[in-house]
């Protein structure tokens, strides 16, 4: 069983993965200088491309300087930190890379635009009403599936693994593999604890914490996991409606969810997609 695996550290990633995540490893490094991450993304060239590509994005060219046209003077631009960003959404990306199945695949694909409206909420939610940092806070949402995505693409391997009550599906994705492949990923505890608390978490009032942006972006995400549970029962759709009415009146909800919209299409650029 693939949990039992994952318990034993036994997390198989495609080689795709493995190259990307040795090269997130090293630009984590702070030791990397600008002229080793510059060979470091010219050896990956979808990445090498995509970073040239988020260069050019509405997000970046407005700044003024005219058109990117390589890796030097786009990783000028865009900075380390949206580089690490950039690297990350491949990684996540990369597990779908080996799904052959074409509802599988279909499922990753919606896992994905799930997850790249989460990062857009989440990043505004940072801004706007958590104060917690934005740049964490959009890494966290990129990566807070990356457990769904790794069971996805071993799905083939298990047959019936989608099968199962949606209830045990999750507990099985968030409370076992996703805890197992965070760890693998090096991903930081603070933000390990928080996917991992947004299962059973509770919103705080008022929503302050990383724990408070996933919760609060993944429910006005318009895109749901595959792999969410059923809708909850309506007194529980009530309550939910009860605590957004204490955070936003309806004018400040909808200025939320238009600059969220406004952030998606520029993340998505080259970012997320």
């Amino acid at each position: 069983m693939i949990a039992a695996q994952a318990e034993r550290g036994e997390i198989t990633f495609p080689t795709s993965v493995n190259a990307v995540l040795r090269l997130q490893r090293a630009l984590d490094d702070p030791d990397c200088h600008l002229e080793e991450a510059i060979k470091l993304v010219l050896g990956e060239p979808q990445l090498a491309a995509r970073t040239v590509a988020l260069a050019n994005s509405v997000a970046y060219s407005a700044r003024g300087g005219g058109a990117i046209t390589n890796v030097r003077a786009a990783l000028g631009r865009i900075g380390m930190r949206n580089l690490q960003l950039l690297v990350s959404s491949l990684v996540v990306r990369q597990f779908g890379s080996r799904i052959v199945n074409r509802e599988l695949r279909a499922k990753a694909e919606q896992m994905w635009q799930h997850t790249a409206h989460v990062a857009a909420l989440a990043r505004v939610l940072a801004l706007r009403v958590t104060g917690v940092d934005p740049d964490t806070a959009v890494f966290a949402a990129i990566v807070h599936e990356v457990g769904g995505f790794y069971l996805l693409s071993r799905a083939d391997e298990f047959p019936g693994l989608l099968d199962a009550d949606p209830e045990n599906w999750i507990a099985l994705c968030e409370e076992v593999v996703s805890a197992e492949v965070l760890k693998k990923l090096a991903v930081p505890p603070l933000v390990a604890e928080a996917i991992g608390a947004m299962r059973h978490g509770l919103m705080g009032m008022p929503p302050a914490s990383l724990l408070d942006t996933l919760l609060l972006a993944n429910r006005l995400a318009p895109v749901a996991s595959p792999l969410d549970a059923p809708a909850p029962a309506e007194a529980m759709v009530a309550h939910e409606n009860s605590a957004l009415d204490l955070v936003f009146d309806r004018a400040g909800l909808e200025r939320i969810l238009a600059e969220a919209a406004e952030q998606h299409r520029l993340m998505s650029a080259a970012l997320l997609v």
